[in-house]
């Protein structure tokens, strides 16, 4: 949904890091309509998700979504790029607080966006189905398990 090729609705995110922030850029069209001219909140807030997952490799380690906040500051504007920054706030043992904003290209701030991730490890993900399209990804990450030192 948010950085696969695939989904031809698709956001096709591609997420750079740069130091201890991630960041893409996204332009919402006709597929992600809510009011005229305007991004749905629901296509807004899946973009911030995965920016912010992508914030996982700052961490270290594989997370899934506990929650997920957003706010809406400004009209999300059809066919104009939105650039969406993300970072680690904070972890406390397996718990990571990650934060990102969503700015236009004259750095108005049109949403901001707050996580909570909570670090799993690859069983989690082999429960539901077959990780080994990307079992690689998740051994880069934190290797088969995630760490339970809460300082790591």
């Amino acid at each position: 949904m948010g950085c696969g090729p695939q989904n031809p609705h698709g956001l096709h995110l591609v997420v750079y890091r740069s130091g201890d922030t991630v960041y893409a850029d996204v332009t919402f069209d006709e597929r992600h309509i809510g009011a005229p001219g305007l991004a749905h909140g629901g296509a807004v807030a899946a973009a911030c998700d995965d920016v912010l997952g992508f914030a996982l490799w700052i961490a270290g380690a594989p997370a899934v979504t506990r929650s997920l906040t957003v706010e809406y500051l400004q009209p999300v504007v059809l066919h104009r790029s939105h650039r969406i920054t993300a970072h680690v706030a904070t972890r406390e043992g397996r718990v990571l607080h990650i934060g990102a904003t969503g700015t236009d290209p004259e750095g108005t701030t049109r949403f901001t966006a707050k996580a909570v991730f909570v670090v799993v490890t690859a069983d989690h993900f082999a429960a539901y189905g077959d990780v080994a399209a990307f079992e690689h990804l998740l051994r880069r990450l934190g290797g088969n398990g995630a760490s339970s030192d809460p300082e790591s």
